[in-house]
């Protein structure tokens, strides 16, 4: 099974994700229960999130 984790398993106070594979402490605790195509539709989302994170709200307009 697929899963972007890369054992940086630390969740971030500000957005709550995680700040290794950029997955909610939700997604985490249920990826072996998803099916691959939610899994699927996580992963294809992941670097959106990292691309995103820390920014302000008008930078994030702006992408």
């Amino acid at each position: 099974m697929e899963s972007p984790c890369i054992n940086i398993c630390t969740l971030d106070p500000l957005d709550g994700l995680c700040t290794g594979c950029h997955r909610s402490i939700e997604e985490i605790m249920s990826w072996t229960r998803y099916t691959a195509g939610e899994r699927g539709i996580i992963m294809a989302d992941l670097a959106h999130r990292a691309a995103t994170r820390n920014q302000t709200p008008q930078e994030t307009a702006t992408i």
